[in-house]
Order: C-alpha cells, then structure tokens, then sequence
C-alpha cells in the first residue's frame, strides 16, 4: 500500500526533472531551469517535513517508534537471564 510518504519519494525526482525540461522548453536558460527545478523539488521535501511531518499522534518521531526493541514490549528484546 502506498502512502504520502512514498509518493513524495516519487515527487522530489519528478518535480525537478519535470519542471527543469519544461522550463527549458520553453525558453529559459538549462542552468535557471535547473534553478526553478531544484527549488520545486525542495518545496516539495519542505512540505514533507515541516507540513506533514513524520510524528505519530503523541508527537515523538515515527522512525523511532517503529525501531525493534522500542515499544510496549518490555525491556526490548533484552534477555531475563
């Protein structure tokens, strides 16, 4: 299943490649397309990590609350002996 994060990953490639052509097909210069392309492509990271950014419901980070050992599970994975 993909979700918003896997779309973005699609994204960041898309929009600077995508935005660089069409700017250079239309007239302006490969390096200020290049420019415009980059600044799209950062736009895009930007929203991913400022606007809809990876935190579960009580605010810690997600990347941390899928690790092994973190969770409801005790001392992670930690032996008894």
């Amino acid at each position: 299943m993909t979700g918003y994060y896997d779309y973005i990953l699609g994204l960041i490639p898309a929009a600077l490649i995508g935005v660089t052509a069409v700017l250079t097909l239309v007239g302006l210069s490969p390096t200020s397309a290049m420019s415009a392309g980059a600044v799209a492509a950062a736009a895009v990271m930007a929203h991913a990590l400022f606007v809809r950014a990876p935190v579960t419901g009580d605010g810690s980070a997600v990347a941390e609350a899928s690790r092994p050992g973190r969770g409801d599970t005790g001392r992670g994975g930690g032996s008894s002996a």
